[in-house]
């Protein structure tokens, strides 16, 4: 009988320090002898991402971004040797890898590198060996064998990746909370566990600041079709799972308010009111691989109007100058920024069929008194553009308007 395989993936907070990494081994160790084979992604230790970008600023301005992935997938190596020296301590056999050496291909792009495909030879051949296979997540190479990175929360899209590879029986996404919440419970005391949500709503809420996984990864697992549990690392109780189909989630009008605070909005001042010239300011901006997330446009006037688009803050420094630069070809005013704001959504499902959810949401607001600055819509979501300060406000006001806190 063919053996269960689990992909398990530990974010940085699993793997702190040396004794959560031992508490994970002791995790992974359980769960194959459950009679599971077992591979296990790892991401950075706590936050090593970050001290190694601090790092960089430090040393360079600008710095190229190819060395950058260089730097940033050291960290995610360090933390496979170390989890599989725990394991070994326990007296359990494990391999760690990392991307390239497991035959992760990725397109040429550096720092939020595509992935092409996965050569899973070595990881099988391991398996059949009996080891626990464990490889580093975020990173992979490039066919000129340059190692690349995929982007923040990469890890989450590696393990998801290698469970449709490997036919995995299910991907369990271990982190620092007990599952998906219908709001952060760190702003919102009264958000509640949900057990289930649909790949649409998780990819909606990913994409929209909700730190759980990446919005990559829910993508793969909804085109593949991939079980996903979110769980804790520090628990063993159930969490919540991603999938297809979720029971009768369309009678639930709205499933989470999420909120993003790493958002900028850029205003391109008098562009010329004639047909094409949005066009050329966002091919150019799509040319460059940056993604606009918003997009308002004023009524014309004498001949010219504004357009106002927003970018995660990251993105910020890069969107201004191609923003310029083709802003100065097509005669446009000035350009100008503001990285005082903040984007809070309502997601959920029975958006579809449910009329006066968005005067529900524009009503509380207003009984707030928190202006709205832009607005954007899909099928099962609504985005407002608001002032930072009043953000964690919105959330809390939200998540009451549509009685999330309650029991279902």
């Amino acid at each position: 009988m063919k053996r269960k395989l689990i992909v398990q993936k530990y974010g940085g907070s699993s793997v702190a320090h040396s004794e959560r990494i031992k508490r994970v081994a002791q995790r992974v160790i359980a769960t194959k002898h459950q009679g599971a084979d077992v591979v296990v992604v790892v991401s950075a230790l706590g936050d090593t991402t970050d001290e190694l970008l601090q790092l960089a600023s430090q040393v360079s301005q600008s710095p190229s971004e190819r060395e950058l992935d260089m730097l940033m997938a050291t960290g995610e190596q360090v933390s496979v040797a170390l989890l599989a020296m725990a394991i070994h301590a326990f007296g359990e056999d494990a391999v760690s890898f990392t991307g390239a050496q497991v035959g992760i291909l990725t397109d040429g792009t550096h720092t939020k590198a595509r992935l092409v495909k996965i050569n899973t030879h070595r990881i099988v051949e391991e398996l059949h060996k009996g080891r626990i296979v464990i490889v580093a997540g975020f990173q992979g190479v490039n066919l000129n064998q340059d190692i690349t990175t995929l982007g923040r929360g990469g890890s989450d899209l590696t393990a998801v990746a290698l469970a449709k590879s490997l036919a995995a029986d299910v991907c369990e996404i271990f982190t620092d909370v007990e599952g998906v919440y219908t709001a952060d419970p760190r702003l919102v005391p009264q958000a509640r566990k949900l057990d289930a949500i649909s790949y649409d709503e998780m990819l909606e809420l990913a994409s929209l600041g909700a730190q759980v996984m990446q919005a990559r990864s829910i993508f793969v697992a909804k085109r593949f079709q991939i079980p996903i549990h979110v769980r804790s690392s520090f628990s063993a109780r159930e969490g919540t799972m991603i999938t297809h189909s979720v029971g009768a989630m369309e009678d639930i009008v709205v499933s989470g308010v999420s909120l993003q605070k790493d958002e900028a909005k850029v205003t391109i001042r008098d562009v010329p009111d004639k047909p094409g010239m949005a066009a050329q300011i966002f091919r150019e901006l799509a040319s460059h691989g940056l993604n606009v997330d918003m997009i308002v446009q004023n009524v014309s006037r004498e001949g010219s109007t504004d357009l106002s688009f927003t970018v995660v803050k990251t993105d910020l420094v890069a969107t201004l100058r191609v923003t310029r630069q083709v802003s100065h070809r097509i005669g446009t005013g000035e350009v100008t920024t503001d990285e005082g704001v903040a984007k809070v959504s309502i997601v959920g499902i029975g958006m579809r069929s449910h009329s006066g959810v968005a005067a529900r949401m524009f009503e509380a607001m207003a009984r707030e008194r928190i202006n709205i600055e832009m607005i954007s819509t899909s099928e099962i979501k609504i985005s407002c553009l608001i002032r930072k300060q009043h953000a964690e406000r919105a959330v809390r006001t939200l998540h009451q308007a549509f009685g999330l806190g309650k029991r279902r």
